[in-house]
């Protein structure tokens, strides 16, 4: 019985004698490697990125929008109205409408000028509507009206070619750049209505610039 318990001994001691070794050389084999990792890093040191020399930035700065537009250049257009003769209701303290009649007289427009202190009887002894009126109404030889700063342009188009329909041309309010209403050389865009007999309206023409007055 001894003999067996001593065999057994013998091999438990083998066995855990080999278990033992294994796990030594499992050890060494996980420190070994880590050691290769180590060693491999510290070997090749890290190359430092290539510095790349910063481009210097262009700025591109936007053209600025000129607070003023381009000053218009004078045309001589004096036989625009040379053949029209017209009466010109204003009031006597209204600079832009003294503006506007020399404006028409240098197209050729035979202007007579009346200072009015009630210009709203005019604006309806002509059927120009309240939503169309400006600050001067001017009426032709020939009963057609044009209130407010119309282009002399215009107003030689509509004279020259007359819509069966229509009585004359408006421009409402006083838009800045049209004739008579030059202000620093600025401009705002703006429409001519066409005055029709029955009280309506319509689009004549559209000033998108300066130039289209010309």
């Amino acid at each position: 019985m001894r003999r067996y318990t001593n065999m057994f001994s013998s091999k438990h001691n083998q066995s855990s004698g080999r278990t033992l070794l294994v796990a030594m050389i499992s050890s060494l084999l996980l420190a070994a490697c880590s050691q290769s990792n180590t060693s491999t890093s510290d070997s090749k040191p890290v190359q430092p990125e290539p510095t790349v020399a910063a481009t210097p930035t262009t700025q591109v700065t936007e053209p600025q929008a000129e607070l003023t537009a381009v000053t218009t250049p004078v045309v001589n257009q004096s036989d625009l109205l040379k053949n029209v003769s017209a009466t010109v209701y204003k009031d006597a303290n209204c600079g832009c409408c003294k503006e506007w009649v020399s404006y028409a007289e240098d197209n050729g427009l035979s202007a007579t000028a009346h200072d009015v202190e009630d210009l709203s009887l005019f604006k309806e002894r002509y059927s120009v509507p309240q939503q169309m009126r400006s600050c001067h109404t001017t009426v032709t030889t020939d009963g057609f009206v044009f209130e407010g700063h119309v282009p002399a342009k215009h107003m030689a188009q509509f004279l020259a070619n007359t819509p069966a329909q229509a009585i004359g041309l408006a421009v409402p309010s006083m838009p800045v750049g049209s004739p008579g209403m030059e202000f620093e050389g600025k401009f705002m865009p703006y429409k001519v209505m066409q005055l029709n007999k029955d009280g309506t309206t319509e689009v004549y023409a559209a000033i998108e610039s300066p130039q289209q007055q010309l």
